[in-house]
């Protein structure tokens, strides 16, 4: 994947992207091959040690913690950047309460306002949309300063305005922030339209990578898709 592109994967059901996923962030071991980023192999890492090297991610499911606000959500996502020890945490030092505002700020700043959470960010995320919800672990993703941020069917279950809200904010944050995107989705219109690249998975192989156009047009591609004609 080159940097600075949205780069999507495609495939059927069950052709393996989200396992793709879990490989690239650890939640997985792969069996063979190597996972490298910014020239650091990733293989031995765990899943957090992946965080630190500038990589988030969202869920194909929301995994956010309902019973909190929004604000303290999308907080979590920088814990792994706050300068704090257990002793300075149990005790509310000032250098610990200092560093909480800094980032607190930036989050509030660079993030909530940015994925047009300002009116949310007190509500509980139990009592939200669904759409806004995908928004508000798009926004913690976000909120880890990654270089490569992974989303996993950011698209599932919402509606078309919902999707094209989503899109926007696609396109913001690799517009304005200079993330790159590796993206899996089933909303083909939508892949076409904001890729630079394009990756077909089927049952675990990639059969077809190159712009949108090429892969459309791809014969591999349609049969994966649409099956194989029958001949008459």
């Amino acid at each position: 994947v080159k940097k600075g592109d949205i780069y999507s994967i495609i495939g059927p059901i069950g052709a393996g992207k989200t396992s793709l996923l879990n490989c690239i962030n650890m939640h997985y071991r792969p069996q063979r091959g190597r996972v490298t980023f910014d020239g650091q192999e990733l293989n031995r890492l765990k899943p957090h040690n992946v965080a630190t090297c500038g990589i988030a991610r969202t869920f194909q499911k929301v995994e956010l913690f309902h019973g909190m606000s929004v604000l303290d959500n999308i907080k979590l996502g920088r814990h792994f950047l706050m300068k704090s020890s257990l002793l300075g945490s149990f005790f509310r030092l000032p250098n610990v309460v200092r560093d909480e505002m800094k980032h607190r700020a930036e989050i509030e700043e660079n993030i909530i306002d940015f994925m047009g959470l300002s009116s949310f960010r007190y509500s509980p995320v139990g009592i939200l949309p669904f759409g806004v919800r995908k928004r508000v672990d798009m926004a913690r993703a976000l909120a880890m300063r990654p270089k490569l941020l992974l989303l996993d069917e950011i698209m599932s279950g919402m509606a078309v305005e919902e999707k094209e809200d989503i899109a926007s904010y696609i396109m913001d944050v690799h517009r304005d922030l200079g993330v790159t995107i590796v993206w899996i989705e089933h909303d083909l219109a939508a892949v076409m339209d904001l890729s630079h690249r394009v990756c077909v998975l089927n049952f675990g192989h990639k059969i077809a990578e190159g712009t949108p156009d090429e892969v459309q047009n791809d014969a591999q591609v349609i049969e994966a898709y649409l099956g194989r004609q029958k001949s008459s």
